[in-house]
């Protein structure tokens, strides 16, 4: 293993030069500055928007229903609705003026016809427009606006507005364990799992995990059968060891795996940094103070042990494939492992106690994403993620040993793929 470092070197720094690296770096990094950018774009084709923002409203005598829902919008947060009153009576006059003064849309307010009882009944209110429909974001302010002033109108000032605010605001339905209750729990614990920042760094590191392991896993594959198909390795099984090529390999496309990470990570740093972009990310109301350290250190713990694992496996697979047509076809069970790991984990965010998932979190192939889900947004004991981390080493050193005998014997093994029975026989050939 003296060489490890010049094979590791080598295989840097020959797949950082490839015009393919080169190439699909770019691109990622353009398509990823032009997604980050579509709001602005959309935003610069439609011009100013602030006319989209302005909707009528036709009262006619119903004045101070219409003063009512202004007062509430506006005391809404981040509100940009801007009423304006609207006098004419005629629906085709509303509809001229409606146009002529560039309005999204009015609010017409019709006097209804008085209840069973001769009681006087909430006037019917219908949003006018070009499209005819009512936009998601009007709907979710004007919806609360007119139950508030449908709940005044009803109980004719018998309540006072805190009551008033108090009938039209969402039950909210807290949720605890059996632990908390009994005190047996930290307090507080089940709201810090639900923080957006935490929702967010198990997502990332889940789905860079994925790619990870399906990119430089098939870069490292391919990288070996092609040295195999070309005779290549001939030449280098003289100088350097199998065991030697096959952890140099892992190591090297490791590393220029980072460096595209990084390359990304730069990228997307830069352009949310522009000025119009972070007015975009601070409407998102994320606090950065608040990043999960300890979610982000296991992430990336399981992180690195999960890519090893797969890329070993790659490897071994990689040098029993004679030719690189072969390779798809022959990588496809780790291609399925690491599908289940990344869909068990992402299918299951809502649920992360759920027993699928606790098993999943002890199984080497998928306990990279389920265990970092369980830790980011669950409940999860310390033990457990020692049990864990304890297999997926022993997996690592034991699929480790089982791949540097794959590869040690592979690598010269031409023609068909071969057989287990082939392969186990000339493995008891080599001792590691």
């Amino acid at each position: 293993m003296n060489r490890l470092g010049t094979v590791i070197g080598f295989t840097f720094k020959n797949k950082v030069r490839t015009k393919s690296f080169l190439i699909t770096t770019l691109l990622l990094a353009l398509v990823m500055t032009i997604g980050i950018h579509v709001p602005f774009f959309i935003q610069l084709f439609q011009g100013d928007d602030t006319a989209g923002n302005k909707i009528g409203i036709a009262a006619q005598e119903n004045t101070e229903i219409a003063q009512q829902i202004e007062d509430y919008v506006a005391e809404l947060p981040d509100n940009d609705i801007e009423f304006v009153r609207m006098e004419a009576e005629d629906t085709a006059a509303l509809n001229e003026q409606a146009q002529t003064q560039d309005l999204a849309g009015y609010l017409q307010i019709v006097t209804a016809p008085p209840a069973a009882d001769g009681s006087a009944a909430f006037p019917q209110v219908s949003y006018i427009s070009e499209g005819g429909s009512v936009p998601t974001d009007v709907q979710a302010v004007l919806q609360p606006a007119l139950e508030s002033a449908k709940t005044r109108f009803i109980t004719e000032g018998a309540l006072s507005d805190e009551q008033i605010a108090q009938l039209t605001t969402p039950v909210l339905l807290g949720a605890s364990s059996y632990d908390e209750t009994s005190g047996t729990g930290a307090a507080g614990a089940e709201e810090d799992k639900f923080n957006p920042m935490n929702f967010i760094t198990v997502y990332v590191l889940m789905t860079l995990f994925f790619f990870s392991a399906m990119l430089t896993g098939n870069m490292i594959a391919s990288e070996v059968t092609s040295e195999k198909s070309s005779r290549v390795m001939e030449i280098l099984i003289t100088s350097v060891s199998p065991l030697t090529q096959m952890f140099g390999k892992v190591i090297g496309v490791f590393l220029v795996g980072l460096l595209q990470i990084a390359v990304f990570g730069v990228t997307i740093a830069v352009n949310l940094m522009l000025p119009y972009n972070r007015d975009v990310l601070a409407g998102f109301d994320l606090d950065f103070s608040q990043m999960p350290y300890d979610v982000l250190v296991y992430g990336l713990i399981f992180y690195v042990l999960g890519y090893f694992l797969y890329a070993l496996l790659y490897a071994a697979v990689g040098s029993i494939v004679s030719r690189t047509e072969d390779l798809g076809q022959a990588v496809t069970p780790l291609t399925m492992l690491s599908l289940a790991a990344f869909y068990i984990g992402i299918f299951s965010l809502n649920n992360t106690d759920s027993l699928l998932m606790k098993i999943s979190s002890f199984v080497p192939f998928t306990s990279p994403t389920t265990m970092i889900a369980r830790i980011g947004l669950g409940e999860i004991a310390f033990w457990e993620i020692a049990v864990s981390l304890v297999l997926l080493l022993a997996s690592i050193f034991f699929f480790g040993w089982l791949s540097a005998k794959i590869y040690r014997t592979g690598v010269l093994m031409y023609g068909k793929r071969p057989s287990f029975k082939e392969l186990r026989k000339a493995m008891k050939a080599y001792k590691i």
